[in-house]
């Protein structure tokens, strides 16, 4: 009985050696998702030769959005829910009546992928959206969302009257047609300091 074993103790000087190399191997193998923002194409730089004054927006081709703290909503000169904004702004960029108070159109030539030419009245309309300080994050992005449907709306109604598919489903040069003659003019103005009561 004298030869009774002693149970052999486990190693754990290497232990914390493996966590770490586990913990490197999991930071290096594991793929983070990235943020996305919104996609804007920022206008050109006007000319050297044109003063900055030259560059004003009539108002009739401007349209205000400003939204508040309490996500109140007002486009132009009247308050309205957020499901009407759509349709407020697709009838600005549009102008179907050609109404004195809306924007100009100017006739611009295009060149379409067969080497033609078209003359389509481009807006010149621009949606300046304008918010508070303390406006939510949701209530920017439904905002935005909204802007942006109003544009893809009007895209595919061109597309379908010009190449008779929707944008989505436009050749690459057709969709490059079509954005020159329905560009997405979104302006951002500061923020204003939100108001106190």
């Amino acid at each position: 009985m004298g030869n009774a074993r002693k149970t052999p103790e486990v190693r754990a000087d290497s232990q914390a050696d493996i966590a770490f190399l586990l913990l490197i191997f999991f930071l290096v193998a594991t793929t983070m998702n990235s943020d996305k923002g919104l996609s804007r194409v920022l206008p050109p730089l006007p000319p050297e030769d044109v003063k900055v004054e030259d560059a004003k927006v009539k108002e009739r081709n401007v349209l205000l959005v400003f939204v508040n703290a309490a996500g109140q909503l007002m486009a132009g000169d009247e308050s309205m829910d957020i499901r009407g904004l759509k349709d407020k702004a697709k009838e600005f960029i549009l102008n179907p009546m050609d109404d004195e108070n809306l924007p100009e159109k100017k006739d611009t030539e295009i060149d379409l992928p067969d080497g033609s030419k078209w003359t389509y009245p481009v807006s010149e309309g621009v949606i300046s959206l304008q918010t508070t300080r303390d406006t939510s994050y949701e209530v920017y992005i439904m905002v935005q969302n909204e802007l942006s449907r109003a544009f893809n709306e009007v895209r595919d109604q061109v597309a379908m009257q010009k190449f008779g598919s929707l944008f989505s489903e436009l050749t690459e040069d057709q969709r490059s047609a079509i954005t020159k003659a329905v560009p997405q003019k979104i302006s951002e103005a500061e923020p204003r300091k939100g108001i106190k009561k």
